[in-house]
């Protein structure tokens, strides 16, 4: 059960979008803890009744798991997962692999950029598919 984190009631469903007591959009607010509805301090990092971190909350812009793991299978070479999941710098260097390797398929040495990246898209797609890799580049849980 998660409570509303602008008046620290509890939702209704885990599947709620905004609190039917204040009508603030789930995650939103500082006031309280979405783990137990205790009151917190301004600026708190963690809850101090019961620990949990107050910066996340399950399932508020929850990337889905299927979705990165199937885009890290199918179109993993050109880094489409972690473009999906905020890992811009690995997307970036696996699309560069690919691009080059394309450039210098004639020398020989592009068929191994072009597989290099195809394995390591597939691997990160299983990885992420097993839970491996379970949260996107903010931090935030995948959800299933």
């Amino acid at each position: 059960m998660y409570f509303c984190k602008n008046c620290g009631s509890p939702y209704q469903t885990d599947q709620a979008v905004v609190c039917v007591k204040c009508g603030a959009p789930k995650g939103q607010g500082v006031n309280y803890c979405h783990n137990c509805g205790r009151p917190v301090q301004p600026g708190a990092v963690v809850c101090m009744n019961c620990g949990v971190a107050l910066g996340v909350v399950p399932g508020v812009n929850a990337k889905s798991k299927l979705a990165a793991g199937l885009f890290g299978i199918f179109l993993g070479q050109f880094g489409v997962h972690n473009f999906y999941l905020g890992y811009t710098t690995k997307a970036i260097i696996q699309l560069v692999m690919v691009i080059v390797g394309w450039l210098t398929t004639c020398l020989g040495l592009g068929v191994f950029l072009i597989f290099g990246a195809a394995i390591w898209g597939l691997v990160e797609g299983i990885m992420i598919l097993t839970g491996s890799i379970h949260t996107d580049a903010q931090g935030n849980p995948l959800r299933d």
